[in-house]
């Protein structure tokens, strides 16, 4: 009896193999794959290593509540090593060999507009969590950190205000790519709209992983002798820790020259003495330090997970709004995946359109429905103590990207898709 039943398996699993099918490709058929493409060496790795772990963090809790669709989600990641033109080789190891169904992943413009072409030639999809230049509308690409309308706009408005001290000067202080210059064209133009001219605006750039900034930190405080000055950093990556700290060192506080940063959030202070540089500011859709029930569960989430799985540094585990809008993120794409009945990108696409999601940053955020970016809310936060923000001003409620600035030329009327 014993022999018949062996020799029965035996014969199913014959059939089965030479129909092409394996115990290892049932398990496969019963995964979907998720690419994470995010820095986990070199210069960038300071901030994009913790949106890899809160991307598994988040396929975790997806599997556990029961997968999309009744599959689990397989994470396959990569490291493109903050090399540019890696991060295309990678994508597309990713979706060509892999097979993954949707990416998450990169941190800078110049990152992602190098993975574009891949994405477009073999239609798959990418989920962008991290603040940019706008200036882009791409059918592969989802956007779910702020267009400039969404973060350096307002926050210029409100270094112009009273509340936020009347500033008639401005250094614009970036790393030299793509991101940091078309974001200060754009800034550039909007300052001359509100008449400041020329004279009043120092733009200065560096490297990628620059750690001198003595002769810059000079030149702001010499700068600032002209009349109420404010810096407006666009520094990218390990460049802000030496920054900081030459804040610190040249003794230029906030009530002297309030810096307004884009990319500074509660990971990249971990790494800083913050005690001299209370009061300089960031501007972004989410803070760690939002009170609101949803942001509660995510922080404790987060806090739980890190040192469940013994994450670097995890007794001081921080979230930061690139975390977040990864977060969002993917909920979003569980969601379009599960209305779509398919995993197929442009069914997913179709189906992201209107997407809402309760997110921690206190607003049920919508998917726009023609332009591939959030509504969001958009939040200014003062630096304390402790490396967390205090919310010093906010808009009313979500506000609709505009992907195409105003104040670029030719861009009249050019909103969606």
């Amino acid at each position: 009896m014993k022999r018949r039943t062996a020799l029965k398996q035996l014969t199913a699993v014959s059939l089965l193999a030479m129909s092409g099918f394996t115990a290892q490709s049932f398990a496969a058929e019963d995964t979907i794959k998720v690419g994470i493409l995010h820095s986990l060496s070199g210069t960038m790795a300071i901030s994009e290593t913790s949106l890899k772990d809160v991307a598994l963090m988040t396929i975790d809790e997806i599997n556990a509540k029961g997968g999309v669709n009744g599959k689990k989600l397989e994470a396959v990641i990569v490291d493109p090593a903050s090399n540019w033109p890696l991060f295309a080789e990678k994508a597309r190891q990713l979706i060509d060999k892999d097979k993954v169904s949707v990416v998450f992943g990169c941190w800078t413009s110049v990152s992602r507009k190098s993975v574009l072409p891949v994405f477009k030639e073999l239609n798959s999809l990418l989920f962008y969590p991290v603040q940019y230049e706008g200036e882009e509308l791409e059918k592969n690409v989802f956007y779910t950190g702020a267009a400039p309308n969404q973060q350096a706009i307002p926050a210029v408005e409100y270094l112009m205000s009273e509340d936020g001290g009347g500033a008639k000067r401005f250094v614009l202080l970036g790393t030299d790519y793509v991101y940091p210059r078309t974001t200060n064209k754009i800034l550039r133009e909007f300052l001359h709209s509100k008449g400041v001219k020329d004279s009043d605006i120092d733009e200065v750039y560096t490297p990628f992983g620059h750690s001198d900034y003595q002769t810059i930190v000079a030149n702001i405080k010499k700068f600032s002798t002209g009349g109420k000055t404010a810096v407006i950093s666009t520094i990218n990556g390990d460049s802000n820790v030496p920054f900081y700290k030459e804040l610190g060192n040249a003794g230029l506080k906030a009530t002297d020259v309030p810096v307004v940063a884009f990319s500074v959030g509660e990971e990249e202070l971990r790494g800083v003495d913050t005690k001299p540089l209370v009061g300089h500011l960031a501007a972004w859709n989410y803070f760690e330090s939002l009170k609101n029930p949803v942001n509660a569960d995510f922080v404790a989430k987060w806090k739980a997970y890190a040192k469940a799985k013994n994450l670097p540094n995890n007794a001081t585990a921080v979230t930061n709004d690139p975390m977040e809008a990864t977060y969002v993120g993917m909920y979003m794409w569980k969601q379009a995946v599960e209305k779509a009945g398919s995993t197929d990108t442009d069914k997913v696409i179709a189906a992201m359109a209107g997407q809402q999601f309760a997110a921690p940053d206190g607003f049920t955020i919508e998917m726009d429905k023609t332009n591939h970016h959030l509504h969001k809310p958009v939040y200014i936060g003062e630096i304390k103590a402790d490396g967390q923000f205090n919310v010093v001003w906010k808009s009313k409620g979500p506000i609709r990207a505009q992907p195409w600035s105003p104040y670029i030329k030719g861009n009249e009327g050019k909103q969606g898709l």
